[in-house]
């Protein structure tokens, strides 16, 4: 197994910033942290019971939003600029069980198409169980673009110092 690197949220600092995936102070919200490996990034999440559709299964729209976040972060850490999501490819494999939490998101670069990221994501339940997939399809920016209209901070705002 490769090391693992957390991954920072720069936007906590941005004013008006409560954003639904990855705001660690939006109590409504799913609270997603990050953390790199190798070519992918990785989530490890814990559910809350009001984020439930059927009896004890995690609600599906809630899968697709997990796996458009991380996709997004995907974007910010390793291609390095901001995108917005342009299509979603979401299948919903097998009941994401609430019990077989906490879930191991995975987010890996399947293409680039010009400036359209295709990033893969699949979902598990603790036993190793594949939940659900997508293919995530970004539109992704210039830097400059990025930092200018959607407040990119640079890629050294996500990596830890050596005195964190």
């Amino acid at each position: 197994m490769s090391n693992s690197i957390s991954i920072n949220n720069p936007f906590h600092k941005l004013e008006g910033y409560n954003c639904f995936g990855c705001s660690p102070d939006n109590e409504l919200g799913l609270r997603m942290h990050f953390r790199m490996e190798g070519d992918e990034v990785l989530c490890d999440w814990e559910p809350e019971q009001h984020l439930q559709g059927w009896v004890g299964v995690l609600h599906g729209g809630i899968q697709a939003t997990l796996m458009d976040e991380i996709a997004s972060w995907y974007v910010f850490v390793k291609l390095q600029t901001a995108g917005v999501t342009s299509n979603m490819e979401v299948k919903l494999l097998k009941p994401v069980r609430m019990d077989k939490a906490p879930f191991l998101l995975r987010a890996r670069l399947q293409e680039m198409k010009r400036n359209i990221a295709v990033i893969k994501v699949e979902l598990y339940m603790n036993d190793g169980t594949l939940g659900a997939e997508a293919l995530m399809h970004y539109y992704t920016y210039p830097q400059e673009v990025a930092s200018k209209k959607l407040f990119y901070p640079g890629i050294e705002s996500f990596i830890p110092s050596e005195k964190e």
